[in-house]
């Protein structure tokens, strides 16, 4: 492995933990949405070839949010705001939608991602932009084939776009009437086996792509990202979240709308540009 290629690849990674850490902890949230278009600038930088490019982002966020999901779920937990019986419902079902994800990543076009990013940061940021909280489709959650529909899309979606479910699962228990922190709670939980499991996914899925990889990669997983962005995106996320709570909270729901919209309009370009 060339010595040059693996400090330059450190050094976009460390910086991009920065920019990381300070968005997700301005924004509150676990970071996916934040990690992907980061990652994807970086190792455009590095020359990491199209075709998997996107499929290594994904991978790779999904990994680096593996503890922060299970570090949040346990905070959650130990307040006694997880809804356990959603978590029953949903988590099979969101594992086999991983499962499709993953598949996808081993043989769909890196344009798949792109459009999946573009369309779940676009519904994700319409409701944080435009929603309201009395926005609810009904006051109690859907039978068990809607719970399980709910579950399947939630993992799937996650899987494509390389982030825990929290923000999508959080969207769609909210349109249901569950209150917002046991929404937030009940996704927390939901998010370990999706990141757990997508990251397993990509790992295999990428293995047959290894040539076009960049060094210590594993399959769609770059461990120097993970390793690095993890640890530093974690020390800076504080610098953010105080900044946060200087912020109203609408204001800060309307600033990572726009992130969104922005990193969509960069998979747009790309799409259309392909």
């Amino acid at each position: 492995m060339p010595i040059a290629e693996l400090v330059w690849l450190a050094v976009a990674v460390m910086a991009a933990g920065v920019v990381t850490g300070l968005l997700a902890g301005l924004f509150g949230i676990g970071g996916g949405a934040v990690i992907v278009p980061v990652l994807f600038e970086v190792f455009r930088l590095l020359g990491v070839p199209e075709e998997v490019r996107m499929q290594l982002c994904v991978g790779t966020s999904l990994a680096i949010i593996v503890p922060t999901t299970v570090r949040s779920y346990r905070a959650h937990r130990a307040k006694g705001l997880v809804i356990a019986a959603v978590i029953r419902s949903w988590a099979v079902p969101a594992v086999i939608g991983v499962a499709a994800g993953s598949v996808t990543a081993a043989f769909a076009p890196a344009q798949v991602f792109k459009l999946a990013f573009v369309v779940i940061a676009g519904v994700i940021a319409a409701k944080l932009l435009a929603g309201r909280e009395t926005w609810v489709l009904s006051r109690s959650l859907p039978g068990r084939v809607g719970m399980t529909g709910c579950g399947f899309l939630v993992g799937l979606a996650s899987s494509l776009m390389g982030i825990s479910g929290g923000s999508l699962a959080t969207m769609m228990m909210t349109l249901y009437g569950v209150p917002i922190h046991n929404a937030v709670a009940t996704s927390a939980g939901l998010g370990v086996p999706i990141a757990i499991a997508g990251t397993i996914g990509y790992l295999i899925a990428g293995l047959p792509h290894q040539a076009l990889l960049p060094p210590l990669s594993i399959g769609f997983v770059s461990v120097i990202g993970v390793v690095m962005i993890a640890p530093i995106s974690s020390w800076i996320a504080p610098l953010g979240a105080r900044l946060a709570h200087a912020l109203p909270r609408r204001r800060l729901e309307i600033g990572f709308g726009l992130f969104l919209i922005a990193a969509s309009l960069r998979f747009v370009v790309g799409l259309i540009w392909a």
